[in-house]
């Protein structure tokens, strides 16, 4: 049986990098390429706050084209529908008919994506469904994947979390209430390591800014160093 062909949707975090792994793990599918939101006037990712260059280093690394949906600094729902359905539209005129998302249980969200997709007659994938985050983020880091805090919320957690490593001790430290992988919001991760890369993403840890009065942001600057 001929494998389906996928985009996969990527943040370039934690949650996204699981879907590509077990996507990769399934002869249904073949990954075909990523697409990722990028703010056009920072040129940065989405939400995530991470340098485009970064971007384009995780996916030489993995091995994928990458295809970017630029919107403007604080777009409209508007604006991102219509970029996306333009965007999917050349994606299925290809014969690609299957995006791949990363989300764990947020019933709106994927409801969301389904009606999105629906509208142009493609359907949704989402591999890591319902999976149990505890033991989600402790396959993660057991399967040598490794991950820095990029952006923090700090109406959900404390914003001196930003810029850590996502290891077993931040696990152990996250409050009760916050979800170890992050899914409510309270924080978004940067992948720069594990199993779906050729090699790792080098990288330094930059300022801290708080945006908004909301949102802490730990700027990852890209290392230009020959690769040992």
């Amino acid at each position: 049986m001929k494998a389906l062909p996928v985009i996969l949707s990527w943040s370039g975090g934690k949650d996204s990098a699981l879907a590509l792994h077990a996507l990769r793990q399934d002869p249904q599918y073949e990954v075909r390429g990523l697409l990722t939101s990028v703010n056009a006037r920072y040129q940065r990712i989405s939400m995530h706050g991470v340098r485009e260059t970064l971007l384009d280093a995780q996916a030489e690394s993995i091995g994928l084209p990458l295809h970017k949906l630029r919107l403007s600094e604080r777009p409209s729902n508007e604006e991102y529908e219509a970029k996306m359905r333009a965007i999917l539209q050349a994606f299925r005129a290809r014969g690609i008919r299957h995006v791949a998302f990363g989300d764990l249980f947020l019933e709106d969200i994927r409801r969301y994506r389904e009606k999105n997709l629906a509208q142009v007659h493609m359907e949704c994938l989402f591999p890591l469904w319902q999976s149990p985050t505890h033991k989600l983020a402790r396959e993660f880091i057991a399967l040598n994947f490794k991950a820095v805090l990029c952006c923090v919320d700090g109406e959900a957690l404390d914003g001196g979390f930003v810029g850590r490593e996502y290891d077993e001790q931040l696990l152990r430290q996250l409050p009760p209430r916050t979800d170890p992988c992050g899914e409510n919001g309270e924080f978004h991760t940067f992948v720069y390591a594990g199993p779906v890369f050729k090699h790792a993403i080098h990288f330094t840890r930059g300022e801290h800014v708080n945006r908004d009065e909301r949102f802490y942001f730990c700027d990852l600057i890209p290392v230009q160093e020959a690769l040992v």
